[in-house]
């Protein structure tokens, strides 16, 4: 049965709604990471009652509107505008210039190192499974796999108190290093599909990774300039808010349409407006307003895509042969970020102090989440596609779930609680 997309809608604000209702009044689990567990519990479940019992049909139809939704258009051309701009809203600037060397490095180095410690890892670990990955297509998945997710971080770090300097490299980082992480991702697949490594030259990687990364973070200053200054003339929350979200709307879209980054120019936007436009552009009752409406569309868009990370299990191809190789990618992924955080960390600790158990906090709280399994299912139809994606599923859940969940232990145990 063919479901329209009205009704695709319903049924996941309907199953977000019920979910979190439950998780609330039983579970009692973080809101994303208790939607996470549940939605792939269900799934699961009725994978193995379809089994059981064929002649039901509630797999199948729940499989066949999931499977209407194209995850990596749903993520990176729509939900990730918005969140990324609510994200950036309700981050202090202050505090991210206060610590711009430390963000600018992890986001940039680090998800560059990180993605050749996880491709020359995977590309070494996958013989002693019996399967054989081409070097760059181990590279792809590094790629893919190492910036962090600032959706599920974000979403992290209000359950979770840490000092001011400390939340600001997570948060910073994680708004800027997916983009980043984009670019790289974009780069490694355009080698891969090329034919040959030589057709594509260094000068060539590096203008795409300038051109796309900084023309993103310009793009962003405009309109977010455009934005701040339009709401300087007025005082209409509604008319404000409004002007909000054609905004971000409008430079994704033409960051699309100039193959520059959407995410760091939204970003920069939010930025701009949450703080610039917050103070100068902006009566009380309106940024009271406008600040709570963002609130409410990270919330119900969160949910929407925690729980569409579950339910995908109904409709992609995990390769249960794959997992010892993806159980083997957790404690790689795991290493090449405490690498990718520790190289800018300690190069930096000359010059400038860090709070105790940064380096531990940061490693752990790095999640991964929709962003890794969007890049995962946008690769070309390859015969290595099902066992990336397989890796990709394997360090995503664990992320969200063991980490999630274990986040606030490793904090009350590294840092100082004075500090926070």
């Amino acid at each position: 049965m063919t479901l329209s997309l009205f009704e695709i809608a319903a049924l996941l604000l309907v199953l977000s709604g019920t979910f979190g209702w439950i998780n609330h009044t039983l579970l009692k689990l973080p809101h994303t990471i208790g939607l996470l567990v549940m939605a792939l519990v269900s799934s699961i479940a009725l994978l193995m009652l379809e089994r059981i019992f064929p002649q039901l049909g509630i797999t199948g139809t729940l499989q066949s509107a999931i499977g209407q939704i194209d995850f990596n258009a749903t993520v990176m051309e729509g939900m990730l505008a918005f969140l990324l701009f609510a994200g950036a809203l309700h981050v202090d600037f202050s505090y991210l210039r206060s610590q711009a060397w430390a963000i600018g490095l992890m986001a940039s180095v680090g998800v560059i190192l990180s993605t050749f410690i996880v491709g020359f890892g995977l590309y070494f670990i996958a013989p002693v499974f019996g399967y054989q990955i081409p070097l760059i297509w181990a590279l792809v998945f590094g790629s893919l796999i190492s910036p962090t997710d600032p959706v599920a971080v974000l979403s992290l770090l209000k359950s979770i108190n840490v000092p001011h300097s400390l939340e600001a490299k997570i948060a910073g980082e994680s708004l800027f290093n997916d983009g980043v992480g984009v670019v790289v991702f974009a780069i490694m697949v355009t080698i891969a599909t090329s034919g040959a490594g030589a057709q594509v030259t260094a000068f060539q990687v590096m203008e795409l990774f300038v051109v796309e990364a900084l023309g993103g973070a310009v793009l962003g200053l405009i309109t977010g300039w455009i934005a701040y200054r339009a709401m300087s003339t007025m005082d209409e929350h509604m008319l404000e808010i409004l002007l909000s979200v054609g905004i971000v709307a409008a430079t994704y879209a033409i960051a699309l349409r100039l193959h520059l980054s959407g995410p760091i120019a939204v970003v920069v936007a939010g930025l701009l407006v949450g703080n610039r436009g917050a103070r100068m552009a902006m009566s009380d009752h309106t940024k009271t307003s406008l600040f709570s409406f963002w609130e409410l569309i990270d919330e119900i868009l969160n949910s929407v895509l925690f729980l569409l990370i579950g339910l995908e299990v109904l409709v992609i191809s995990l390769d249960p042969s794959f997992g010892w190789l993806a159980v083997a990618t957790i404690p790689l992924v795991l290493a090449a970020r405490l690498c990718a955080v520790s190289a800018p960390i300690l190069l930096l600790s000359v010059k400038q102090s860090f709070s105790a158990g940064a380096i531990p906090v940061l490693t752990w709280g790095g999640l991964r989440g929709g962003i890794s399994v969007a890049l995962a299912l946008s690769l070309p139809a390859v015969e290595f596609k099902s066992l990336l994606l397989s890796c990709t599923y394997a360090v995503v859940l664990f992320s969200i779930i063991v980490q999630g969940l274990t986040v606030k232990r490793v904090v009350n145990s590294t840092v100082d609680p004075t500090l926070v």
